[in-house]
């Protein structure tokens, strides 16, 4: 959740008798971000559904893997406000999760309504970055009858540039990528890294990047170095992890990373626990 939003929402339980006491929302805010979800949603559980609830449990919802809850909620925040760019951005989120996951029938209206979200909540702030975000990789992934397409992720990769150049290199990288341009994502990939060497998911995708290619020696190099720079990032030990699994190279290595990861104090932004719980399973972990 945005700075903004959330003294917006604190301000409002302050002085809303019918708004979330502050307390409450400063706790269930707590919880979420060291990602008890279901003890965020408890504690809101008895307050009214003002649009700082919503947003919150909406959130909750989704990070639990409800998308049809958290869609719910998050079109009741849209409505309590309609220009409130974070929330639209959300409701893009949810609903192209529900796309991902309902029937052949439902999923085309439901990629409509996220693009639409994503493209609403971009006018609403064009300096959303993660707005940008989710707007771009909608344009990557979807195909053109549901409003994909290269060229406009690369219109909005250009966008992003001018208000974050690594992360508009970054992007370049991905859509390189999909063009299968291999040389020109790994030079974009390092262009980000330079200009962002403290974002610690740039050297991420690098190390992925280059075990894809089958260069282990230095997709284990990128790896390290992203440990060493960034020692109390558990993302570091999920991805190496993630990679050696899918190669099905150094698994006692990956099996105690994985293990690492479980005991290590979690952010809504880092990859839920039952991930790595999978990944452990494949490696004959409990």
């Amino acid at each position: 959740m945005g700075s903004n939003s959330i003294r917006v929402c604190a301000v409002a339980a302050v002085f809303g008798a019918a708004l979330l006491h502050a307390s409450d929302l400063s706790k269930a805010e707590d919880l979420y971000k060291h990602t008890d979800f279901d003890g965020s949603l408890a504690l809101l559980e008895k307050h009214s559904g003002d649009h700082c609830t919503n947003f919150l449990v909406a959130r909750d919802y989704y990070m639990l893997g409800d998308f049809k809850k958290a869609a719910d909620y998050l079109q009741m925040a849209v409505s309590q406000q309609p220009g409130n760019s974070e929330y639209m951005d959300w409701l893009g989120r949810a609903l192209g999760k529900r796309a991902e996951s309902s029937n052949p029938l439902m999923a085309p209206g439901l990629a409509g309504k996220a693009r639409d979200a994503f493209e609403k909540s971009v006018e609403l702030n064009p300096k959303n970055l993660d707005a940008l975000s989710d707007m771009f990789d909608y344009y990557l992934e979807a195909p053109g009858f549901l409003g994909g397409g290269f060229d406009k992720a690369l219109a909005i990769a250009e966008r992003t540039a001018k208000l974050d150049p690594a992360q508009g290199y970054f992007e370049k990288a991905k859509l390189a990528q999909k063009r299968k341009e291999f040389q020109s994502a790994e030079d974009q990939l390092r262009q980000a890294i330079n200009l962002g060497p403290h974002q610690v998911g740039h050297l991420l995708a690098l190390g992925r990047f280059l075990a894809n290619q089958g260069r282990n020696k230095e997709s284990d190099a990128v790896f390290l170095e992203a440990q060493a720079k960034h020692p109390n990032a558990p993302q570091v030990l999920f991805a190496w992890a993630s990679v050696l699994v899918k190669q099905k190279r150094d698994l006692p290595q990956a099996k105690t990373m994985l293990e690492k990861y479980m005991q290590a104090s979690l952010t809504p932004d880092d990859p839920p626990k039952h991930e790595a719980r999978r990944l452990l399973r494949e490696v004959g972990g409990a």
